[in-house]
């Protein structure tokens, strides 16, 4: 862990009072939740969270630092997040840096956001702030924060199951968190009774691994299988997995093949190719990768993450209208790679 990532990390574990102002931005927008939450737990456990927004704190810029010093009806202390955290709250963010007193700590929360954001610069400048930039993990790193939830909830996981969970959960955080949740409870582990968690135990659960995570649809979709990509957006939509993940998801597969398709280019013959991926490619999904990088060329993976970001964008804008455009997005991705046999 970097010594900026750890001082950061502690901060937030230790609720350190002199840091008013916790920043968690980039494309790991639940990581960036899961860190806020930390905040919250170190505050304790009967701290109430106050929920504010960019927009409601531009109308009222004083509100920010007014709730950082509001004392509890009960005596106790309060903590604040900020979703999302745009550069609509820079002035009330000085006003919360510049003001003699406060004790609430505040967790913002931001998706993407420039270099010279003025928020980040903000943040940046002043001792009473942190920022820290939450990207996606891959690869050991995916397999890394496995083994750390994990272990949070009691379970001693190898490298092998934690990159099948990785894998499996496609490096989403809040998907991790809630398989090994399951997992904890199948092998009645906790705590202050740690268990192994082995494959026969995923195998088990089936559900939580094989059915439960995104990569069958990742595989519906470039593989040009609408039927079974529609299936399988009804499956998610029914657990409550929204839009965001699901984009992120397929497009965390698109770039996977796009790094494969270069690898080809290059002179590489696609059994090399299959071969020096190694264990970033799950055992299970070799022979469907290979069909899909058969069935792919690099100029259509360029389109299909370009139309993965657009939906994203409109999924975050105002006036959303909603998951059907993913969905068509999605099913326009499957039919065309349908058409490539």
């Amino acid at each position: 862990m970097k010594p900026e990532e750890a001082r950061f990390r502690h901060a937030l574990d230790s609720a350190d009072p002199s840091i008013r102002f916790y920043l968690m931005y980039g494309p790991d927008e639940a990581g960036s939740r899961a860190l806020a939450d930390r905040l919250g737990a170190a505050v304790g456990p009967d701290a109430e969270r106050i929920d504010l927004t960019s927009s409601a704190l531009k109308s009222d810029p004083a509100r920010l630092a007014d709730e950082a010093a509001a004392i509890s009806l009960f005596g106790g202390k309060n903590w604040i997040r900020l979703d999302p955290a745009t550069d609509d709250a820079v002035e009330a963010v000085q006003a919360l840096l510049e003001a003699p007193a406060a004790g609430n700590p505040v967790a913002a929360i931001a998706g993407a956001l420039r270099k010279d954001s003025k928020l980040v610069k903000l943040v940046q400048s002043s001792p009473a702030a942190l920022a820290h930039l939450s990207y996606v993990p891959e690869g050991r790193n995916a397999a890394t924060l496995v083994s750390e939830i994990g272990r949070e909830l009691g379970l001693q996981i190898r490298n092998d199951v934690a990159g099948r969970i990785a894998a499996a959960c496609n490096g989403d955080r809040a998907l991790i968190s809630r398989e090994l949740e399951k997992m904890a409870l199948y092998v009645d582990a906790a705590p202050d009774r740690p268990k192994p968690l082995e494959h026969e135990a995923l195998e088990a659960v089936g559900a939580a691994m094989e059915e439960g995570d995104l990569s069958k649809l990742a595989n519906a979709v470039f593989s040009g299988q609408p039927q079974h990509a529609d299936d399988e957006l009804a499956r998610l939509a029914s657990e409550g997995i929204e839009d965001i993940p699901v984009i992120r998801a397929l497009a965390r597969r698109a770039l996977q093949l796009a790094q494969l398709r270069g690898q080809m280019a290059e002179g590489e013959s696609i059994d090399r190719v299959m071969e020096t991926a190694g264990r970033a490619i799950f055992w299970k999904e070799k022979p469907i990768i290979q069909g899909q990088l058969t069935r792919w060329t690099p100029d259509g993976l360029a389109t299909a993450l370009t139309r993965l970001a657009e939906a994203e964008r409109q999924v975050k804008s105002p006036g959303y209208p909603g998951s059907a455009l993913v969905e068509e997005e999605i099913m326009a991705i499957t039919r065309f790679a349908a058409r490539r046999r």
